[in-house]
């Protein structure tokens, strides 16, 4: 289980979806392993990978709900990959899994550069 503050982070996302003019309903994270979140793929999204974050999209209007899987394995690797601390690029995967269920996608070369420039944005916000 990471170790970062609740409360801080709850309220951290509030603000981010609320800036979306969106409201929250459940949101569940699952931190998890490497192996879990392969399963994971594997058996729900037909996708032989590893990945950081899977998202399950539960949202209905404007209110935002979902499961949202983020693998600590991956987040240590990609933390050294790219000379981040572990915590922030938690931060940015948490974002990432709460962008997708505000309703942007990562699918093509541009989707990824504007959910990074959102990321972004959102991680300003936590400081």
């Amino acid at each position: 289980m990471p170790d970062f503050s609740k409360q801080k982070t709850k309220q951290w996302i509030k603000e981010v979806v609320l800036s979306y003019n969106k409201k929250i309903g459940e949101l569940n994270f699952i931190f998890t392993s490497d192996e879990k979140i392969l399963e994971v793929n594997r058996t729900y999204l037909q996708h032989d990978y590893y990945t950081d974050v899977i998202t399950f999209d539960y949202s209905e209007d404007q209110k935002i709900s979902g499961d949202i899987f983020i693998s600590l394995d991956t987040v240590k690797t990609n933390a050294e990959k790219y000379s981040q601390t572990f915590d922030n690029e938690l931060y940015r995967v948490i974002i990432h899994g709460v962008l997708h269920l505000v309703g942007y996608q990562d699918h093509s070369d541009e989707d990824r550069a504007q959910m990074r420039k959102l990321e972004n944005k959102a991680l300003l916000q936590l400081n």
